[in-house]
């Protein structure tokens, strides 16, 4: 039996999705299964149980035994908010009781982190363990994530495998429900079948022109198939970047949608949004050769192929990996 929270969340459900292809059907899906419209992501997956966000802390206690791999990827994911209360509970403390029964119970762990937790990066995209401590992340999100790496790095006990996975600018299927949240990708698709052009983000930083600003943007189907290797790999512990490698402009990533949709390119600047301009990343690129020296060795999608593939196979229909 296979634990994956977040279930019913982007990654969550498209591992899920990854697992049952591989023909792994004895699913236990952790969620807050009240939110009617993340049901989509999950009503077509093979599954055994869904248990309540809530709940799960005691259904592990009580089922340990029935487990074999706990994927917990779980979390507050929004960036614009800034109640702290929210992020300690949800994404340190909640990870901090499931780590614990993880430990008790012997069970190998794989946990969402963050490219967040790297700020500006001015110590660079490496993950480094001994970075962790020093990195300034710009927002109450990424100091979650980054202050559950931390704890998690000091425990004295740890489950025998666990793995925190740094994820970049994730993008891909079954992210209709995140709203603001959502990738470039999503927006830009949404606005073109709108308005026929689409409008982005202007630089306000002198050394990036207007949408030459970077990321490193993965696709989940690639994330999926890292976190699969990793359940089968159960050694090699420790923090772990998951972007591809290669940092791209904002600029290709439209003209890359335009063309999967068949349509002439019609790209304007808007002003960044006071409330996150000055917490705004111009640059991200994953280190990846960690990953690589434990030995995973796929190549991860180009962005063109995969902004093709989401927006030709899920976003022209409507369609759930």
């Amino acid at each position: 039996m296979i634990v994956v929270t977040g279930a019913a969340g982007f990654i969550g459900s498209c591992l899920v999705g990854k697992l049952n292809a591989e023909n792994y059907n004895d699913l236990v899906l952790v969620d807050d299964f009240t939110r009617d419209h993340m049901r989509v992501n999950y009503e077509s997956k093979k599954y055994t149980q869904l248990v309540d966000r809530g709940a799960f802390p005691a259904w592990l206690a009580a089922n340990q035994q029935l487990v074999q791999f706990v994927f917990h990827l779980g979390a507050r994911t929004d960036t614009t908010e800034f109640d702290t209360k929210i992020f300690d509970k949800l994404n340190l403390n909640y990870s901090k009781e499931i780590w614990r029964l993880c430990v008790k119970h012997s069970l190998p762990l794989v946990y969402a982190s963050s490219a967040a937790t790297y700020g500006l990066g001015e110590l660079g995209y490496r993950d480094d363990h001994e970075i962790c401590s020093a990195l300034k992340p710009l927002n109450p999100y990424g100091d979650s994530k980054n202050n559950f790496d931390i704890w998690a790095l000091a425990q004295r006990e740890k489950p025998f495998f666990w793995a925190g996975l740094k994820f970049f600018n994730v993008y891909g299927p079954n992210e209709y429900h995140k709203g603001r949240m959502a990738s470039v990708i999503l927006h830009a698709f949404r606005q073109i079948e709108k308005t026929e052009g689409m409008k982005l983000f202007r630089s306000h930083n002198p050394d990036y022109a207007n949408g030459e600003q970077k990321r490193d943007f993965v696709y989940v189907k690639d994330v999926s198939e890292v976190c699969f290797f990793l359940m089968h790999h159960r050694k090699d512990s420790g923090l772990y970047n998951l972007g591809t490698g290669q940092a791209r402009t904002f600029l290709d990533l439209t003209r890359a949608t335009f063309k999967a949709m068949g349509k002439e390119e019609k790209i304007g600047f808007v002003d960044t949004p006071e409330d996150i301009r000055d917490k705004y990343q111009y640059f991200t690129e994953a280190d990846m050769s960690k990953l690589k020296l434990i030995g995973y060795d796929r190549p991860f999608t180009e962005l063109e192929a995969g902004v093709n593939d989401y927006v030709s196979n899920y976003l022209m229909n409507s369609s759930i990996l």
